[in-house]
């Protein structure tokens, strides 16, 4: 993806720079993970993120492309830990684990909504 004005730091309130926001990235590694493991869940199921443990190391202006890569590096049950980095046309720029837990999605926001 491009990094649009949307996603930066002094347009999501994470700072005061027009950079590429550590929230903007974070979202990035948790569609990249969601979406990797989705065509091998079974029909009615999602997966919820639940931790994460990511640097931001690299500054990464509006207009360059970053993308993001995962790897699912194990599976406890139905919590999944993915090993995640994220690139921009220049460089890693961070990286880290993201755990996501398997759910069966209507009982979860039936859950959710019951609050």
């Amino acid at each position: 993806m491009t990094v649009a004005p949307e996603q930066s730091a002094k347009n999501v309130g994470s700072g005061l720079v027009d950079v590429f926001a550590t929230p903007a990235m974070v979202a990035l590694m948790e569609k990249t993970a969601s979406s990797s493991v989705l065509p091998y869940l079974e029909e009615g199921q999602g997966t919820v993120g639940i931790s994460l443990n990511i640097t931001h190391d690299a500054a990464t202006p509006v207009g360059m492309k970053v993308w993001c890569e995962s790897e699912l590096i194990k599976v406890e049950g139905r919590k999944l830990t993915f090993k995640v980095e994220a690139f921009d046309e220049k460089e890693r720029i961070g990286g880290g684990t993201h755990e996501r837990f398997i759910i069966t999605t209507e009982k979860f926001q039936a859950k959710a909504n019951a609050k």
